[in-house]
């Protein structure tokens, strides 16, 4: 461990004096976030000799990708949605929800010699990387979007409010599933395996290249058991006015189940809390 992460936090800040302060539990728990969100930032973004760039590129290219298919197959829209942009919202979307959780499952191992620190707890390296792929999906979809309006695509959404709500939804349900699959895969590294291979079919049962409308109605109660199909359809519909969402689709489903696993996950860190310490 280098010197700059034994010094990430302090229980309290020396005044002008010479004399500590004591801070407050608030004040300590913001500071482990800042520290670990810097450390994670770094580490994210330098990994690989431009690692940066294939953040980026990852969802440029299964854009392109789905693009060239949709334009083979002499498709310009989606259920009523300009079918470039109804991409870039889905895939963004999905992308971002894998990229948290994987690194929330790896979250915890990777921090373990920070946890010698009293102040920085498992769940704080759980939530500040969930943090940092939330808001490095964000800026990519902010980006992409940009790229689109620049070819002149209408990019605005026509309910921000709803966009917004959707986005936040579909983060805090992964940070909820990330909580639980952090716990999950530190006790039985098994069950990281497998949901690898879960996050196979959940690609498209999330409906980030198809639109779940076009599901037969007696099969597609089932998709929307997927709290993530449920944010990137109600992301899409706030984009366009037009668009022909599937009805199941409702923000009372995706923030219960958010309140549901974030609570579950809570509990199962507090439950095995000095587990996941143990070196």
């Amino acid at each position: 461990m280098s010197p700059k992460e034994r010094g990430l936090i302090l229980d309290s800040a020396p005044s002008s004096g010479g004399v500590s302060t004591p801070r407050s539990s608030l004040a300590v728990t913001f500071a482990v976030w800042n520290a670990l969100f810097l450390r994670e930032a770094v580490a994210r973004l330098s990994a690989t000799r431009g690692a940066w760039v294939l953040i980026v590129l990852e969802p440029v290219l299964h854009v392109c990708l789905m693009l060239l298919l949709y334009t083979v197959l002499r498709a310009s829209s989606v259920a009523g949605a300009d079918v470039a942009v109804w991409l870039v919202l889905g895939l963004t979307g999905y992308l971002t929800v894998q990229n948290v959780l994987q690194r929330a499952m790896g979250a915890i191992d990777a921090n373990k010699a920070l946890f010698a620190y009293r102040q920085v707890r498992p769940i704080d390296t759980v939530v500040v990387r969930v943090g940092l792929e939330a808001l490095l999906g964000l800026l990519i979809l902010t980006v992409l979007l940009g790229i689109l309006a620049l070819l002149g695509h209408s990019v605005i959404p026509d309910s921000a409010m709803e966009a917004m709500l959707a986005f936040i939804g579909l983060m805090s349900c992964a940070l909820g599933v990330g909580f639980i699959l952090s716990v999950l895969s530190d006790l039985v590294p098994e069950a990281g395996n497998l949901v690898m291979f879960l996050l196979r079919p959940l690609y498209f049962v999330s409906g980030a290249i198809f639109p779940l409308s076009a599901i037969p109605i007696k099969y597609r109660e089932w998709a929307f058991f997927n709290p993530f199909a449920h944010g990137l359809e109600l992301l899409r519909a706030s984009f366009f006015p037009v668009y022909h969402a599937a009805p199941e689709a409702n923000f009372k489903y995706l923030f219960w189940f958010s309140v549901v696993s974030i609570f579950f996950g809570l509990a199962l860190q507090v439950r095995f809390a000095r587990s996941l310490r143990a070196q």
